[in-house]
């Protein structure tokens, strides 16, 4: 039983559950139907560290709240909505060592191996992730960044976020995460050459169609973030570039 705090009743909630945690432990469900990480973290943050070494079950789970923002469970005695619409961060390493794609040439993992690895991720779950990144190991300038500065970073960062957001609710009451396929169709088009160049990476990567949304809304996005009116060239690959995943995927589809 978890008490509340009143002092954090405003602020979203934070869940780091461990690698080690049960189906029923991440989605809910159990003797009395007892809600899961993922409802914990409703209108929140559910953290997800060593995405790869969660048991790839615990990790489809979040196949349906990821789409729809709750998670149904159906058992001999009940069937329960509850509501799980969280904000999904995750973490893991490019490969079993963790030197691949290191500038130190360090990793000694074969491409079989990467693959297997890889392969945890499932690519439905892949398809439900808008943003993965490769974040290289810092050097030491970036280490020694004085707190001071990095607090007033922060800050500006954080308030142009929120002009951001408030863009995106002044357009259509919602945020640009929310738009149906006939939102996106209207707000977030693009010129014939840049749907050439959509095009032509999604035959190369082997995209769905849910990528293919979830790239011209986060092009929208990133838009609305410099302030511009309309999706540029430059917006829809930065989009593009933030799905290294895939990259990886197609890599090790190669082997």
């Amino acid at each position: 039983k978890q008490e509340i705090d009143p002092q954090r009743w405003l602020r979203p909630v934070f869940r780091a559950p461990h690698h080690t945690a049960t189906d029923i432990a991440l989605v809910g469900g159990g003797g009395q139907a007892r809600p899961g990480e993922v409802t914990l973290a409703h209108r929140g943050v559910l953290f997800l560290d060593e995405l790869t070494e969660f048991r790839r079950s615990v990790l489809e789970s979040l196949r349906e709240p990821l789409e729809a923002g709750t998670i149904t469970i159906s058992r001999a005695s009940y069937r329960i909505q509850f509501p799980a619409d969280f904000q999904l961060i995750a973490a893991m390493n490019p490969c079993q060592c963790g030197y691949y794609g290191d500038a130190s040439g360090q990793c000694r993992c074969t491409p079989e191996k990467i693959q297997r690895y890889l392969e945890k991720v499932s690519g439905p779950l892949l398809d439900r992730i808008d943003l993965s990144v490769e974040m290289p190991r810092p050097v030491w300038t970036e280490l020694n960044v004085k707190s001071s500065n990095a607090d007033l970073d922060t800050q500006i960062l954080a308030a142009k976020i929120a002009e951001c957001r408030n863009r995106q609710n002044q357009r259509c009451k919602k945020l640009n995460s929310e738009f149906n396929n006939q939102e996106v169709e209207r707000y977030c088009s693009l010129v014939s050459e840049d749907e050439k160049l959509l095009e032509n990476v999604m035959k190369k990567l082997k995209l769905s169609a849910r990528a293919y949304h979830r790239i011209l809304k986060m092009a929208r996005t990133i838009a609305d973030f410099e302030n511009k009116e309309n999706i540029d060239q430059d917006h829809l690959i930065e989009a593009i570039a933030y799905r290294s995943l895939d990259r990886y995927f197609s890599f090790s589809n190669n082997y």
